[in-house]
């Protein structure tokens, strides 16, 4: 059997705390307080009604009871506690019980088709049962009245007693079904609002740990580069020393102004670091450090291109402030050149621009492949080639076998070529890397042309 609105509400709150199929004590209560006061009525309109009949009085009154005890179901059977106020109608019995099952029955969830029927079923039995009453009384007392007057009379009584529990019933449901849609609207609404938070979380962590690897990316590449460049050099300058003191000495210049600019450039990334961990800059997010600390890093990592090698362009890189580009590998390949190595540069294809982020990745690709050859093979030749193709830029940095037979003794971390596959992959590009047959070292990417237009 169905159940009314008020049990599904507190069924779907989860707030049901009444015995049986109550979901409420106060329900309870009211229910048996309801079928105590119809079984009363029920009780001395069943002996009024046994009189008539010339049935035993207790008989009327003992049916009576049973019958308005019956209204304490009318949650639970709202249509059986119709049908039983429609069938003793006749007795006239049941004032209470019909007017609460009509009012039970209408705002349960029963279909309104049903309850209509009922409804209707209802009215026709008190209409009937007021027609006949009025027509009996009245001739008892000599008078005739006319049979319209007796009907008006008794459809105004039939629909008086069945109508306003209905529409109330009606009102009460819809209120309750309303009420419940929004209650669930407003508890989906508070779903997606904490599903959406969880989200905007995680992508803020996401976020945070792709700005991170971004600004180790750029710190690695800046640092690690200008210090083995420093290493070379110094390794130089401890072989020539005695033998070239003009040359030692401009090894010496070279290694100062380049311990120099690592210390400018790693106070600029550390003062970033630790203005945000003081709290000195009110309101600043973790996104945005991160994006201060790449805009330090960019600005430091131009300064490498240009800066480092004797008669360079200072200052070209810098003041676009959106790091190392596509022509400044003349310079990256000078700085090793001056460094000891023999380095080749060829460029096939018609020169173009390509977005910040391209150009910035096949700069850093270039870079850390040299910096990789100045740590493990000090001595060998290596060849810098750069493909403008169709829509896409090649590169390719191979290297022979190192001449001194060891590597220079550099520490490595070992995430150089992992950075350069993330940064290649990233833009939808190909990354290979490995030893050659010659016993060199080879480092190729291809990247996409568009993969970086409007990037920053």
């Amino acid at each position: 059997m169905t159940t009314t609105g008020a049990i599904a509400e507190a069924g779907a709150r989860g707030a049901s705390d009444g015995p049986w199929w109550w979901a409420r004590k106060r329900g309870f209560v009211l229910d048996v307080l309801l079928a105590l006061v119809s079984a009363v009525e029920c009780a001395v309109e069943g002996v009024v009604f046994a009189e008539q009949v010339g049935a035993p009085e207790p008989l009327g009154a003992a049916v009576g009871v049973l019958v308005g005890a019956s209204l304490v179901l009318r949650r639970r059977l709202p249509i059986v506690l119709v049908l039983v106020a429609i069938a003793i109608t006749p007795a006239e019995m049941g004032f209470l019980l019909s007017v609460v099952g009509l009012y039970t029955l209408a705002a349960s969830e029963v279909p309104r088709r049903l309850t209509v029927v009922l409804a209707g079923v209802s009215v026709v039995g008190t209409f009937v049962v007021a027609f006949v009453r009025f027509k009996q009384d009245l001739s008892q007392d000599g008078y005739e009245p006319g049979v319209w007057l007796v009907m008006f009379f008794s459809a105004l009584m039939a629909l008086g007693l069945a109508a306003p529990p209905v529409l109330m019933g009606l009102y009460v449901g819809a209120r309750r079904r309303l009420v419940e849609s929004l209650r669930e609207r407003a508890d989906g609404l508070e779903r997606e609002l904490s599903l959406l938070a969880d989200r905007a979380e995680e992508r803020a962590v996401w976020a945070r740990n792709e700005e991170r690897t971004r600004i180790a990316r750029e710190m690695h590449d800046v640092v690690a580069h200008r210090v083995s460049l420093m290493v070379v050099h110094a390794a130089a300058l401890q072989a020539v020393a005695l033998k070239d003191p003009e040359k030692a000495s401009r090894n010496a210049g070279l290694v100062g102004d380049m311990g120099r600019q690592a210390l400018t450039e790693l106070r600029e990334m550390l003062g970033v670091l630790r203005t945000s961990s003081d709290g000195a800059v009110a309101g600043m997010s973790a996104a945005a450090d991160s994006q201060r600390l790449a805009e330090v890093a960019s600005a430091a990592s131009a300064r490498v291109s240009v800066g480092a090698v004797p008669g360079g362009a200072a200052g070209g890189a810098d003041a676009g402030g959106e790091g190392p580009r596509l022509v400044e590998l003349e310079d990256l390949v000078g700085q090793s050149r001056a460094a000891g190595m023999v380095v080749e540069l060829c460029v096939e294809g018609e020169e173009r621009s390509y977005g910040v982020r391209v150009e910035r990745t096949a700069y850093r690709v270039v870079q850390e492949a040299l910096t990789n050859v100045h740590k493990h093979a000090p001595g060998a030749k290596a060849t810098v080639r750069v493909a403008h193709r169709e829509g896409e830029v090649a590169l390719q940095v191979e290297n022979g076998p190192s001449e001194g037979g060891a590597d220079a003794g550099l520490p490595s971390g070992g995430n150089g070529l992992v950075g350069m596959r993330e940064r290649v992959s990233a833009l939808g590009g190909v990354f290979v890397s490995g030893p050659t047959d010659a016993g060199g070292f080879r480092v190729s990417a291809v990247i996409p042309g568009a993969g970086g237009v409007g990037g920053v």
